[in-house]
C-alpha cells in the first residue's frame, strides 16, 4: 500500500476529458483506447481511475478471504 506515484498533474478541458501524464501512461502500460473505470467520491475530495485488471484482482483478493471466513464458519478453524 506504500508504493503509490505522483506522476503530475491532469486538466479537466471543456470536453470533460483530461490527460494523462506521459509517464503514468508507460509506467502503468496504458494505450490509447484502453477502458478506465472511473470510482470517487460524491464530494469530490478523491477520484481514481481503475483497469480491469485490477479489479479483477480485487475481487479475486476478496473472494480468496470470503472462502477462508466461509471454512472457519463451517469448521471453527483458525485462518492462517
Amino acid at each position: 500500500m506504500h508504493n503509490k506515484k505522483l506522476y503530475g498533474t491532469a486538466t479537466v478541458g471543456t470536453k470533460g476529458q483530461i490527460v494523462i501524464p506521459a509517464k503514468a501512461r508507460e509506467e502503468l502500460n496504458l494505450k490509447a483506447g484502453d477502458e478506465l473505470y472511473v470510482v470517487g467520491m460524491p464530494d469530490g475530495n478523491f477520484i481514481a481511475l481503475l483497469t480491469e485488471s485490477s479489479i479483477e484482482a480485487y475481487i479475486q483478493h476478496l473472494n480468496l478471504h470470503l472462502e477462508q471466513l466461509h471454512k472457519v464458519g463451517q469448521h471453527g478453524k483458525k485462518i492462517k
